[in-house]
């Protein structure tokens, strides 16, 4: 075992990288995060991707329906609302097909109400994975050293006292590599899902405003709705 101990330390020594070496110390763990890093990142590029294209000026698209509605053009307003579908326009359109129906102001409240819920899954997506990926990735980091500590004390028990403390020392500094690596993919993880959180939370209130205002807006002009 000791042989084997100093043959691997050796073997990742050769590598001048220091990730290359950082991997080669860690074991097969670092692959198992490695995974889960490459996981982090498409949810992140692809969260990015996807709010961008569900997202829209909201100033400009009050000024531009809401001129509408005030003109009594409901139908004018929803065409508008359909060259953007975005969960803004989805939620208001929602609200306006109840208002071109004749319906009441609680039925178009609750139009808009439900389209909310209908549009928050669609923002929000596959966001919830990072926090689980970021938890994951520091067990799996966890789990790494500790395999890798348990390898190393059985590597040091039959070897001289001479090479004793070096070998266990190398070993607890690779060990170590697992836990730096499932830190920095969590931190990476936890951090872009409070981004996107923060994001998802602006546009859920995006949708809840604009609907009171819209709400308001209805009510007020109410005889000047065209058939």
């Amino acid at each position: 075992m000791e042989g084997q101990v100093a043959e691997h330390i050796s073997k990742c020594d050769a590598y001048g990288n220091f990730i290359m070496r950082a991997f080669c110390e860690g074991g097969p763990v670092m692959f198992l995060i490695l995974v889960v890093f490459l996981f982090v990142v498409f949810l992140i590029i692809e969260r990015i991707i996807s709010l961008k294209s569900l997202s829209i000026d909201k100033k400009s698209l009050n000024e531009n329906l809401f001129a509408l509605i005030l003109r009594g053009d409901i139908r004018g307003a929803i065409a508008f609302c359909d060259q953007r579908p975005t969960p803004l326009t989805n939620t208001l359109k929602a609200g306006l097909v109840q208002v071109l129906n004749k319906r009441s102001d609680e039925e178009v409240q609750v139009a808009m109400d439900a389209s909310v819920l209908r549009e928050t899954p669609r923002i929000e997506g596959w966001t919830p994975f990072l926090a689980v990926a970021g938890n994951v990735a520091v067990l799996i980091g966890l789990m790494g050293t500790i395999v890798g500590l348990i390898i190393s004390f059985k590597g040091v028990a039959k070897a001289d006292a001479a090479t004793k403390a070096e070998f266990l020392s190398r070993g607890i500094s690779e060990a170590l590599n697992c836990t730096a690596f499932g830190l920095f993919v969590a931190i990476t993880s936890i951090v872009a899902f409070g981004y996107f959180q923060l994001i998802i939370g602006r546009s859920i209130n995006d949708m809840q405003e604009s609907s009171m205002n819209l709400m308001n807006l209805v009510v007020a002009n109410r005889d000047k709705i065209k058939n």
